[in-house]
């Protein structure tokens, strides 16, 4: 199998010139790809970015964002910024607004990919883990799409990047019928019923349980802590934040990692080949994914931008340039005691990122193999 090819906008700008800054450079890469190859004309493209959390402002900025649908509209397309919701519906896009996400930054619109109540999906055939995923509509019927992924650490994925992005950020969280086992949650509890246990003499009863919760379906009653089952989307996110290590949801790693890897090809199926760019942005490398309520500061120096159409090659080249950096002090890499040639989000999250890659590229995704263009 060739080499995919990787372009690296390196983040260091040396010269006093705009078209030396990074998104100077970004937008005469934009200029200079055939964009028009991947999109029919006057067609509509998806611009798929993760819109962030209150707290959590590291997001890919409007500014890039920008530079991309402008590109988009000079090569004949009709662009339109998505996620998938996350939090409820209209709640997520005034976080976004807050993020600085909104029409007239982004220039176009801002879209739920799923609608606002996060019920608008398709069920699509995803593999022998995962069996059906509920892909939210607008992506599974647009026919081209950019996918702009914020490259940082993740507790269960040990890295966010645009198998990650698709993966989880593609899906409903759950369907009309509250079938949340074919939405994201079926990726952390594997179609089981993904019970949430309580060790009662652990707790402290902080509420920091409740307060992350993104459905409002957990509480404390008579001191003792309930979900609604039907409502849970099983998304983990009260699991993880529990100082006290009194929440626990079974999940086991390696069938976590295929499920991403089946999840993300099931969204790609919808896609005619060649119908789809990837742009990871290796800056503000956080420990956390950006669906967290706060923002850690960065853990690795800014990298810049890569650019390809191969999903594994890009979230590949951006894997390993995170290895060759040093940990940033001051961070929670130095509060762990890591130090440079160590893989930092292994050893932060005890997550190996490159297992959902390697998934990916055995189901045929893309190539693990890259040529890295550096400009």
């Amino acid at each position: 199998m060739e080499q995919s090819q990787v372009v690296w906008l390196s983040a260091r700008a040396t010269k006093w010139s705009y078209k030396e800054s990074l998104a100077g450079r970004l937008e005469t890469l934009l200029k200079e790809l055939p964009l028009s190859r991947c999109m029919k004309k006057k067609a509509p493209v998806a611009v798929k970015t993760h819109f962030g959390s209150e707290g959590a402002h590291r997001v890919v900025r409007p500014l890039f964002i920008r530079k991309v649908v402008d590109g988009v509209i000079r090569a004949g397309g009709k662009p339109f910024v998505t996620d998938t919701v996350r939090i409820r519906g209209l709640d997520y896009l005034k976080v976004a607004n807050e993020n600085g996400l909104n029409h007239l930054s982004c220039g176009a619109p801002l879209v739920m990919a799923d609608g606002i109540f996060g019920n608008d999906n398709v069920l699509v055939p995803a593999g022998k883990e995962q069996g059906e995923v509920l892909v939210a509509s607008a992506i599974y019927d647009v026919p081209s799409m950019i996918v702009l992924s914020h490259f940082k650490g993740h507790v269960n994925a040990g890295i966010g990047g645009a198998i990650k992005n698709l993966a989880m950020g593609g899906l409903s969280g759950s369907s009309r019928s509250n079938d949340w086992k074919h939405g994201r949650g079926g990726m952390h509890a594997h179609h089981t019923e993904g019970e949430i246990s309580w060790k009662e003499a652990l707790c402290t009863r902080c509420d920091q349980c409740v307060e992350v919760c993104p459905l409002e379906v957990c509480s404390f009653e008579n001191e003792r802590f309930h979900y609604n089952q039907k409502r849970c989307w099983r998304c983990g996110r009260c699991v993880r934040v529990c100082p006290e290590e009194a929440l626990h949801m079974p999940m086991n790693d390696d069938r976590f990692h295929q499920g991403l890897a089946e999840s993300a090809g099931a969204v790609l199926s919808t896609f005619k080949k060649g119908r789809i760019l990837y742009i990871n942005f290796l800056l503000e490398i956080q420990p956390e994914c950006d669906c967290m309520p706060m923002a850690d500061v960065p853990v690795i120096q800014d990298l810049g931008i890569l650019v390809s159409d191969d999903i594994v090659a890009v979230d590949q080249a951006s894997l390993d340039l995170l290895r060759e950096s040093p940990p940033l002090p001051g961070s929670a890499a130095e509060d762990k005691g890591i130090t440079r040639g160590e893989d930092v989000m292994l050893l932060l999250h005890e997550a190996n990122g490159q297992k959902h890659i390697d998934a990916a590229c055995e189901l045929g995704l893309g190539n693990k193999s890259y040529d890295l263009v550096r400009k």
